[in-house]
């Protein structure tokens, strides 16, 4: 017996859950996407006509301040509107994004930490407790004295 679009989007949804770490909006926002995608798909192969591409949605964002992304527990991906600890170059890299590009296109200086503040908080706090401003100047006077 073949399987109905729900049971099929239900494991596609499952499968994927299992490899990534989701919240709940993100599983229902998968199993939605992916369920809509697969009718789609049937409706196709069933020789209704659609119209590929015009179907295509894009994904609903919220509107996020730039200044807003960057919050104490959470940093929400101006692109696509997930919420991370940290930004990072993989992420930023499906969307055809570096670091840098992203900081530039939404407005952020080049020294802003795409990480939410309480990570910097507590990168901070362990680099002044392993003295790594010190081991750092102390290095660069060396080099210095080499040159």
């Amino acid at each position: 017996m073949a399987k109905s679009i729900t049971e099929m989007a239900a494991e596609i949804a499952a499968a994927q859950a299992g490899h990534a770490t989701m919240s709940a909006e993100e599983t229902e926002a998968l199993l939605e996407r992916t369920f809509k995608v697969l009718h789609r798909m049937k409706s196709v192969e069933g020789g209704e006509s659609v119209e590929v591409g015009a179907e295509r949605e894009a994904p609903e964002l919220k509107a996020v301040d730039p200044k807003k992304s960057i919050q104490r527990n959470k940093v929400s991906c101006l692109e696509c509107g997930k919420e991370f600890k940290q930004l990072t170059a993989t992420h930023l890299k499906s969307h055809g994004l570096t670091p840098k590009e992203y900081r530039k296109k939404h407005g952020f200086s080049a020294k802003q930490a795409l990480a939410a503040k309480n990570l910097s908080a507590q990168r901070r706090k362990r680099a002044k407790e392993l003295g790594l401003g010190e081991r750092l100047a102390k290095a660069a006077k060396r080099r210095a004295k080499k040159a």
